[in-house]
């Protein structure tokens, strides 16, 4: 096992013939602490059950990272294989009805309360996996977890690595910002514009031109296509087939048995609910951006998808007197990324400092430690600029879990934010500041709730419908005038942010909140609906064609497949309504902050200590209520909803 090093990126620059060694070397240790454990009795049992789940665990999260934000093609081809081959493992002892029984047999009455919720969700997850299934269905599970990891690499890839663009004129660039205009060279009277995300975002919220907006918008739907077309039909095969063998009707309701909400048909009903309740608002949201539309067209008859982020700036702009244009000299990239650790060093008594020693993977990324009362206790490196071959999105990855007493927890982000160049500072949407705040709330979860006594309970181990919860709360600090003023300075002035500004801001996007909500509720009809069926003969672009006019008032476009690039479909599967159900929970818990102050220490020190620290300690209702001190409502995001 690792010492209380912080150390694990360093793994990821020893090349790919030593990457994969080291992966190999970890599984091999892996298997020595179950042979450990055959022989083992009492409490040292589950020792060496935690010991060799990390050893695993870390392998894995090392390989996701190498696979999704190394540069060399080569190691992240070696990443991808290392990473089959941990999950394998993975799969084969929890298929290992000797690991089960020596679990089983052991008694923890006696100990903490952590430790008996934790062997309790041991001994589920096993039995959720096939251990009790005859010889020859754990060998067909077995081949079907194996060839499942195999496929979603092949779908995420495939995404990641299909970056289309358009080329066009210069003037299908007006009313795009200055310093975009900037960053987009003429070659031969023709400006490339790629379907990455600074390129992507700005491009469908500011150009004038509807003819481009609809040509990039539309090669930025066919990525991954048709690769991706037969690649998502055989996981939606091979996944129902797996929930079949372990006796459940659809992978649906296999994998929403273990969450908060515990089945298939609850999130199916939580969907319908939160689309019943923003069905309004989003009908008087389309009919403003169509009467929008209607001023400049009066022919026209209905909004089309491309057009919808541009007449809502128009919107924002001419009936909430606020372009989103005027605020983005205020989030120069810099001061932002320092107003964020400041705010998280003031709330949860932390200090976080450049590592500028440390081993990282590509020049672009940067190494800080986190350190209280001048002992560290954990790091985490910020890989946030785009390139080629590397991840599409934003997200937080684990690199290492931490265990009090014998491993220091590591994490990485992984983003996509407008690249700062020599002698043009980076301007950034206020959409990709909540971004920015949203994905250091998952690392704060991790590195805080890295210290736990079992490494299996580690950072963020909770239900996955509350995942999100702690990301989605910070995201409400992005939107404080406060806090605001403390890094969001003019960039050439270094006046801060107008207050009035900012509450021109906040009330500019209530406007598309209907939309916004109706939107996410597609996104988690889709995800649901693929998986709650056996997929044979299913039509999916048919089917998510469907639910797009459903719960959108946007037509589907033909020659247009979104579910071939929704990456979620991957790691998420059927689960993506954990967003929303995340969200409902994270407004209820910004009550306290709301109630004693977003920069006040003592509610997040209250927060960190029932909810953070305590990792995957405890269920996730039991850490909201401990934090609350009554059950979580739904009345905060009502409130929200129709604020």
């Amino acid at each position: 096992m690792q010492s209380m090093k912080a150390e694990a990126a360093a793994l990821l620059l020893e090349g790919p013939e030593k990457f994969a060694e080291t992966s190999r070397r970890d599984l091999a240790a892996a298997r020595a602490r179950v042979a450990d454990l055959k022989r083992a009795s009492g409490l040292a049992v589950l020792v060496a059950y935690d010991d060799a789940a990390a050893l695993l665990g870390d392998a894995s999260a090392r390989a996701s990272v190498a696979k999704n934000g190394h540069p060399s093609k080569e190691l992240r081809e070696i990443a991808e294989q290392c990473e089959q081959e941990v999950e394998g493992l993975a799969t084969e002892l929890s298929l290992d009805p000797e690991i089960y029984r020596a679990l089983f047999r052991l008694d923890v009455s006696g100990e903490d309360e952590a430790t008996r919720f934790y062997l309790t969700r041991i001994l589920r997850d096993f039995r959720r996996a096939g251990v009790d299934r005859d010889d020859v269905t754990r060998a067909r599970v077995r081949e079907l977890n194996e060839e499942l990891v195999r496929i979603g690499q092949e779908f995420s890839r495939n995404i990641r690595e299909d970056v289309r663009s358009v080329s066009l004129d210069v003037a299908d660039l007006k009313g795009l910002p200055e310093d975009y205009l900037r960053s987009h060279p003429v070659v031969d009277g023709k400006v490339r514009i790629t379907t990455d995300y600074p390129d992507y975002v700005p491009f469908l919220s500011y150009a004038e031109s509807s003819a481009a907006r609809e040509q990039l918008w539309r090669v930025y739907r066919q990525r991954a296509h048709p690769r991706n077309l037969h690649v998502l039909q055989t996981l939606l095969s091979r996944r129902h087939e797996l929930a079949r063998l372990l006796g459940y009707e659809s992978w649906a309701a296999y994998v929403t048995e273990d969450k908060m909400i515990g089945s298939a048909a609850a999130a199916s009903a939580f969907i319908a609910r939160i689309a019943e309740a923003s069905a309004a608002r989003a009908q008087t949201d389309y009919q403003t951006l169509l009467a929008r539309k209607q001023k400049d067209d009066p022919s026209a008859a209905r909004v089309e998808p491309w057009d919808a982020e541009r007449l809502k700036e128009c919107v924002r702009k001419e009936q909430h007197d606020f372009d989103s244009q005027a605020v983005r000299p205020y989030f120069e990239f810099e001061r932002v990324q320092a107003g964020l650790l400041a705010v998280c060093e003031q709330l949860f008594g932390i200090q976080l400092r450049r590592a500028p020693g440390a081993p990282v993977w590509h020049p672009d990324v940067t190494a800080w430690d986190v350190f209280e009362e001048d002992e560290l206790t954990g790091r985490f490196y910020l890989d946030l600029f785009p390139r080629e071959g590397k991840y599409k999105h934003a997200a937080q990855f684990s690199l290492a879990s931490g265990q009090a007493g014998r491993r220091l927890p590591e994490a990485a982000l992984l983003c996509n934010f407008p690249r700062p160049s020599s002698g043009e500072p980076a301007l950034l949407e206020h959409s990709e500041v909540v971004t920015f705040f949203h994905e250091f709330g998952h690392l704060l979860h991790h590195l805080l709730g890295g210290h736990t006594r079992w490494a299996g309970l580690s950072g963020v181990r909770t239900e996955w419908d509350f995942v999100e919860a702690p990301s989605q709360m910070l995201e409400e600090w992005c939107w404080d005038p406060d806090v605001l003023r403390r890094f969001a300075r003019q960039v050439e002035t270094g006046q801060s942010i107008p207050i009035e500004l900012v509450e021109r801001m906040r009330a500019a996007d209530e406007f598309g909140k209907g939309l916004r909500v109706r939107q996410q509720m597609f996104y988690a009809a889709v995800s649901l609906a693929l998986h709650d069926r056996d997929p044979a003969g299913l039509d999916t672009t048919a089917l998510v064609a469907r639910l797009q006019e459903a719960y959108t008032p946007f037509r589907a476009v033909e020659g247009t497949y979104f579910h071939e690039s929704f990456g979620h479909l991957e790691g998420y599967s059927a689960i993506y309504y954990t967003y929303m159900w995340s969200l409902v929970i994270a407004k209820d818990l910004f009550t306290v902050f709301r109630s004693e102050g977003l920069l006040n220490p003592r509610p997040a020190g209250r927060y960190r200590r029932a909810i953070l620290a305590q990792g995957g300690s405890k269920k996730a209702a039991d850490l909201v209520r401990d934090f609350l001190g009554r059950e979580s409502d739904f009345k905060a995001y009502a409130g929200w909803l129709n604020g």
